[in-house]
């Protein structure tokens, strides 16, 4: 069975890619996670300032070492916005050291 994992790009106001996931992220569907992540690099076209692809993660309730693999398979590329729920397995997993993890409270639901 598939864990529920929602994908969403868009820009940020400063035209940098934005990849927000929703959900849980794990073995199940890392690899949806992996194309995500890849077809937001690749669709840059280099107007996205210096080729970095923002992830939103405040809404993933769940991040398994399947879902770190795809992150640090990119993270000279990455920066993540994280809940404080997430921060502890991306401080243990070293993951916070290759890239910039912003640590904030989830989206408000309201």
């Amino acid at each position: 069975m598939t864990a529920p994992l929602t994908l969403t790009t868009g820009r940020r106001p400063d035209g940098t890619p934005l990849l927000t996931a929703a959900g849980e992220i794990d073995m199940s569907n890392s690899e949806a996670f992996a194309a995500a992540v890849a077809s937001a690099l690749d669709g840059d076209g280099g107007d996205g300032g210096d080729g970095r692809l923002v992830v939103d993660l405040r809404a993933v309730e769940y991040l398994d070492s399947a879902g770190l693999s795809v992150l640090f398979a990119h993270a000279e590329r990455l920066e993540l916005i994280a809940p404080p729920l997430l921060e502890p397995v991306l401080t243990l997993s070293g993951l916070g050291e290759l890239t910039t993890v912003r640590t904030v409270p989830p989206t408000d639901p309201r």
